[in-house]
């Protein structure tokens, strides 16, 4: 099963026009996680997150199998969950 990891901040101006985005990928089945680099650092470091936003796509072992950084349109990331 896929499953997206969103790298976020509270502080990130591009994080927070891409919210509302992820929200939307939410409410259509997509299984998004959001995490919060400040709050969650150990989680940031496993995966190399250097900006934020950083979507990783990761498989069922944990591993990543795909990664977008910065703005995102709906379409990239429902291509990036789709592959």
């Amino acid at each position: 099963m896929s499953k997206l990891l969103y790298f976020s901040a509270a502080w990130c101006g591009p994080c927070k026009a891409l919210g509302p985005t992820v929200q939307l990928l939410q409410t259509q089945g997509l299984n998004i996680q959001k995490v919060d680099v400040d709050q969650d650092q150990a989680l940031s470091a496993q995966y190399g997150v250097r900006s934020v936003p950083t979507l990783i796509k990761i498989d069922n072992g944990g591993n990543e199998v795909g990664r977008l950084v910065g703005n995102q349109s709906a379409d990239a990331i429902k291509a990036l969950y789709g592959n």
